[in-house]
């Protein structure tokens, strides 16, 4: 015990979060006391409130961090290649594979995002998951907007709401796969990977430049 007081805060922090992380993944948020919490972790519920104040700071953490994996996952696929429609299939199977590796971490970043920042209460960690929210929008509407100017994306196209749509659509999409993969499989006679892939070509023709062919 005597050695485990000497670790850093932040290691004690990360014990906590990743135990309530596990709990909320398998009970979800509201089951999940801070008894649970302290148990799994191997704390008594007193040291638990040390570190955090209530379990709405570690899930505020635990949302952070979560965007911030979403954030390092879209900036891996921008960057590795320069060609539009290449690079909305690396957006695509990056957010598939985030979801299979992090998947109470994807729900959680299609959840709400609290923007009440002067709150008295408010979690420090808030603020940072918007701002890293904001910073994946951009890229995102750097993608589009650079796709427009190459002329492979159809111009016209309202940024910020067509960002929302493709979070909204791409997400629900993968989610959708992985809860229905059975019925998918059976009636469609379709893997789940070629489900999504056509669902992710369906949403790509909708942002298309139309070319106009010679009769």
């Amino acid at each position: 015990m005597a050695r485990r007081k000497k670790e850093p805060r932040s290691v004690h922090r990360g014990n906590i979060a990743s135990a309530a992380e596990k709990l909320f993944s398998e009970k979800g948020t509201e089951a999940t006391s801070m008894d649970d919490i302290a148990k799994a972790a191997g704390y008594s519920k007193a040291t638990l409130y040390v570190y955090f104040q209530n379990k709405e700071e570690i899930i505020s953490v635990l949302a952070m961090e979560s965007m911030q994996k979403l954030y390092d996952c879209i900036s891996d696929a921008l960057e590795i290649e320069e060609r539009t429609r290449e690079r909305y299939y690396l957006i695509c199977q990056g957010l598939v594979q985030y979801q299979e590796e992090f998947p109470y971490y994807f729900k959680v970043v299609l959840g709400s995002i609290n923007m009440d920042f002067d709150r008295e209460q408010c979690p420090p960690a808030d603020k940072e998951t918007f701002l890293i929210g904001e910073a994946i929008n951009e890229k995102i509407a750097r993608f589009l907007q650079e796709g427009i100017e190459s002329g492979e994306l159809r111009e016209g196209i309202a940024i910020k709401p067509t960002i929302f749509a493709f979070w909204g659509m791409l997400s629900g999409l993968i989610q959708l796969a992985d809860n229905k993969e059975k019925y998918i499989t059976q009636e469609m006679q379709m893997s789940k990977q070629q489900f999504l892939q056509a669902g992710f070509e369906t949403l790509y023709k909708s942002m298309v430049k139309e070319t106009v062919t010679k009769g």
